[in-house]
């Protein structure tokens, strides 16, 4: 999600209606001043008395009727501004601190331990790195962490016992003190604050020497949402603005007059700059026992860890929230036996990978042919049409290097650091692989685990299968991740025995060219026990007799409806990688793009003619009908009981329009079916929310928990993060996020899990799992191909082919919606286009997919509605998406009201009715019940009442008083 912006018109109706109000409320004192000083001096009282006595009645009814009124057509913005929005329980604090440390515990990857270095006891250690002042604790944008209350890298390892050297991270933070500014959407200064080596004194290095004999080097890399990390440094540094649709600011600071960081021309940000290189020299040099730990979520080149022999242990640890750099210390000191395991393929030459060509900024050119509607509307999209190509298909991180070095095309030794599911430990494993077991329920195979080493440890247990591949046929990785689980912690000598169960339609392949479903061929697959993507511990063969077509008549993997072709449109005229031939065709498809023009028409709001998809023959719904329900009637009644109809009756068409246009951060009140308002936030880092004004504690990276391959700790995760959205009455959460990094400089790298879709799916499972326990509705989003953020505001045309798309792209989200269809979680879609059609208005995707293939009942949200030239709310209603994330509404947001529009909205209002009816906002509801705030209204309207009445009470007295001490001066003169 993106910046949101404040909803000021109702902030300043509500500042106008509290003015008028007193202004109201001055005017009748002073009419009752006034009176009383014309009562004073007037004969006729009685006359003067009715006249103000009606004065006052009719200042009343004004006052009390204008209050009513704005508490009426305020409703929401009364509900935002007066509701309590709940305090954070401290026992709920502390519980998610000790969780945020559990999974970077058990997060932390561990991918060099030469000669058994680590652990070792607490001690002196020279941190060097500026980074080590300075750490990534998340992710830019949706990812913020508060780094003034977390605990640093420096912190984290004092609180497991050992000594820092408080020369070196004095020399860093008086050199600077805090990480460049980030600036969403306008770009990021990627500059790298790293000290010459020429500022390391003699003294320093001396000094530092006589402090320890071990030093621990810190590099950090960050990510975040509005933009993709550089694949070029050189012009950054020269501070040129690069042609890439996201503006980046210049890249060098200066500061006492160094400057400092510096990068080669072709440099990616991914690799050493010349000053981190030299950083590097410099401590090797000067220490024979040094420890790497890279801060980062994106797989950065670590080759040169291997070049050094001084370079005992690299640990990887990315952004870790605020508590997670306490793991370091554990790690470090024994105190936890590392388990982590990466979800990526980290390579040693980053430019070989098959996406580097097609990921970036790349324009359409023949633009100025379409109408000038179009142009204008695309004016807050940057002014671009753009696009990125899925080149590699289904070959997406180790899937395509376990298959291209079967295939003869790469050396894996010389390509791969680290592959897919690896990881060290303290200790040692043997794991033992039984016999395939077939039965109704599935196929299970039981791994027994034993610790053979002489440390407590957990082990990730990795299942793989290699499917027939039938040359030129239907395309197939050699290696695809099938089933996973941990251990718990074993002591020496203990055995574990986990089952791992999986599905011969887990196997299957989509056949775009041929059957257009899911097909699993006939042949032998190799079902293989792995300590990561690469290295084989035992194998066993299933063997399929005869091709099984998933069809009508057999459904794939519990889908309503057939998986059918029903993408052909992003597909577009690109040339896909295959397998064909041992990859012959890789250099032609994973080539740059030659073809700059744009084939077809992409709609902008200037083009969008609702009314061109009218039907004539729809008949207008019911609208502000009196059935005598509420929303509450129907919680817990199914989505199909024929009360909803009544219910939507009763609505009126502008409630309905602001329910779908006034999404952002909220679920708006309806009056009509006393529908009450529900509170909706970001983000996947915990509860931070300017907009609600609500912060919580800083959770850590998406990428660390996956990197546990733990599903018990996901759960534990989502919800201890839930509990605190809970404190402060939020229902809904925009999270989590479950696209895939397709590649390694993907911006939101940081909050997405994985390379690969099965690890993906199983990681989004549990932390959904976890935030319903909790009582909140997730969005997981961003539905789907979202794996770039630059340009991601502009028209971002997507093209992949239907097999990557549902294989890799769909399966997280797949498998969530078929563990939960009823409800009880939502959907985000995207900002990108599927070929030429928004993601946001995709039918084919929301409707046909969503819906209708994997039988979804709930709300979809678009992503955030800045009216980027293409967000037309019609378009996006009738196409699957049911409420609009923005804050301001549109003056524009539903231009068309026919009968058609009306009946769609009435659809999508019933998926949001139905989402959240069903949610813990409506536990402890009570029918009937007033808002407290409303409550407060009535109460001051009932007090003003009874002071302007006392007044009047007060006024007749006093004048009853006087007209008889008239009467008794006349009678005595008499």
């Amino acid at each position: 999600m993106g910046n949101v912006e404040v909803a000021w018109e109702d902030v300043i109706s509500v500042i106008n209606m509290v003015r008028t109000h007193l202004i109201i409320i001055a005017i009748a004192f002073i009419a009752m001043i006034a009176v009383m000083i014309i009562v004073r001096k007037k004969e006729k009282l009685i006359k003067r008395m009715i006249r103000f006595q009606s004065f006052f009645a009719f200042l009343l009814i004004t006052v009390v009727t204008l209050n009513v009124a704005a508490a009426e057509t305020l409703y929401n913005t009364l509900n935002v501004v007066l509701s309590d929005k709940g305090t954070l329980d401290q026992g709920h604090i502390d519980n998610s601190k000790k969780v945020i440390e559990d999974v970077t515990n058990e997060g932390v990857v561990m991918t060099k331990n030469d000669n058994s270095f680590l652990p070792i006891a607490p001690q002196k250690i020279n941190v060097f790195g500026w980074s080590s002042t300075n750490p990534v604790y998340g992710g830019t944008g949706s990812g913020t962490v508060d780094a003034t209350t977390a605990v640093g890298i420096l912190k984290g390892l004092e609180n497991a016992g050992f000594e820092t050297n408080s020369e070196l991270s004095d020399m860093y933070t008086e050199y600077r003190q805090d990480r460049p500014v980030i600036s969403i959407n306008d770009g990021q200064d990627w500059t790298l604050p790293e000290v010459p080596v020429a500022d390391y004194s003699d003294k320093i290095i001396n000094d530092a020497k006589d402090f320890s004999d071990v030093a621990m080097i810190v590099l950090s890399r960050t990510g975040g949402e509005g933009t993709d990390l550089p694949i070029d440094m050189g012009p950054i540094m020269d501070g040129s603005t690069m042609d890439i649709g996201t503006k980046y600011t210049k890249g060098t600071y200066t500061n006492n007059s160094k400057d400092y960081d510096d990068f080669e021309d072709g440099q990616s940000y991914l690799e050493l700059s010349k000053t981190e290189q030299d950083l590097v020299d410099l401590v090797c040099s000067n220490f024979d026992d040094v420890i790497v730990v890279y801060n980062g979520a994106n797989a950065m080149e670590l080759g040169w860890t291997n070049d050094y022999e001084q370079i005992k242990s690299v640990l990887l640890c990315a952004g870790a929230g605020a508590t997670g750099f306490n793991a370091l210390g554990n790690i470090i000191s024994g105190e936890v036996n590392p388990s982590g395991k990466t979800t990526d393929t980290w390579l040693k030459d980053i430019n070989k990978a098959p996406y580097i060509n097609n990921i970036g900024h790349f324009a359409y050119t023949n633009t100025d042919k379409v109408s000038d509607a179009a142009k204008k509307a695309w004016e807050r999209a940057d002014g671009i049409v753009s696009f990125v190509d899925y080149v590699e298909g289904i070959y997406v991180g180790y899937r395509f290097y376990e298959t291209a070095a079967d295939e003869g095309l790469i050396n894996y030794d010389d390509t791969v650091m680290y592959p897919f599911g690896y990881g060290l430990s303290y200790t040692t494993f043997d794991e033992t692989m039984g016999e395939l077991r077939a039965s109704d329920d599935g196929i299970s195979v039981d791994v027994t685990v034993t610790n053979t080493g002489d440390t407590a440890g957990k082990d990730v247990v990795e299942l793989y299968y290699d499917p027939p591949y039938y040359n030129g046929g239907i395309e197939k990785s050699s290696v695809n991740l099938l089933a996973f689980d941990k251990t718990d912690l074993l002591e020496p000598g203990e055995s574990e025995t986990v089952t791992l169960t999986f599905s011969d339609e887990d196997m299957a392949s989509y056949d775009t060219y041929g059957a257009g479903h899911y097909v699993l061929e006939h042949g032998d697959y190799d079902i293989s026990l792995r300590t990561d993507s690469h290295n084989v511990v035992d194998s066993k063969t299933y063997n399929v007799a005869e091709d099984i077509v998933y069809d009508e008549n057999n459904k794939h993997n519990g889908d309503v409806e057939v998986a059918d072709n029903k993408f052909d449109f992003v597909e577009g005229d690109i040339t896909y990688l295959s397998r064909k031939d041992g990859f012959a065709n890789y250099d032609t498809a994973t080539a740059a793009p030659t073809n700059f023009e744009l084939d077809g028409t992409i709609y902008g709001n200037g083009t969008y003619d609702p009314t061109d998809y009218d039907n004539d023959d729809d008949k207008m719904p019911t609208t502000g009908a009196d059935n005598g329900l509420e929303l509450f009637d129907l919680r817990g009644a199914s989505y199909d009981d024929d009360r909803w109809e009544d219910l939507l009756d009763e609505m009126t068409v502008d409630e309905m329009v602001d329910l779908i246009a006034f999404g952002g951060h909220q679920n708006i009140a309806v009056r009509s079916i006393d529908k009450i308002r529900i509170l909706d936030t970001d983000g996947p880092a915990g509860v931070n929310s300017s907009t609600l004004g609500i912060f919580g504690t800083g959770f850590c990276s998406e990428i660390i928990l996956a990197q546990t391959w733990n599903t018990e700790l996901a759960v534990a995760f989502s919800e201890a993060m839930g509990q605190e959205f809970a404190d402060y009455h939020v229902t809904g959460w925009y999270a989590p996020s479950m696209n895939i990094h397709r590649s390694a400089f993907g911006g939101r790298d940081f909050e997405y899990y994985s390379e690969d879709s099965k690890l993906s799916a199983e990681m989004a499972k549990a932390e959904v799992e976890g935030i319903v326990n909790a009582g909140m509705y997730p969005f997981i989003k961003h539905f789907v191909l979202n794996e770039q953020e630059i340009n991601r505001n502009a028209f971002l045309t997507t093209w992949s082919n239907e097999q990557a798309m549902r294989e890799i792209y769909f399966k997280p989200f797949e498998d969530t919606i078929k563990a939960y269809p009823d409800g009880k979680i939502a959907v985000m879609s995207s900002y990108n286009f599927l070929g030429t059609e928004w993601a946001g208005s995709c039918t084919q995707l929301l409707n046909d997919v969503l819906r209708g293939e994997w039988g979804y009942k709930g709300m979809v949200i678009s992503d955030y509605f800045g009216n980027y030239g293409y967000m037309d709310a019609d378009r996006a209603v009738r196409g699957g998406t049911d409420m609009m994330l923005g804050t301001a509404g549109n003056d524009a947001i539903m231009t068309d009201l026919s009968a058609t529009s009306v009946i769609a909205m009435r659809k999508a209002v019933k998926n949001i009715l139905y989402t959240t009816v069903n949610s813990s906002a409506y536990e402890n509801y009570v029918p009937g019940e007033t808002p407290g705030w409303l409550k407060m209204i009535y109460a001051a309207d009932a007090i003003l009442a009874v002071l302007l009445i006392a007044a009047e009470a007060a006024l007749i007295i006093r004048y009853r008083k006087k007209r008889n001490n008239d009467q008794i001066i006349v009678t005595d003169g008499e």
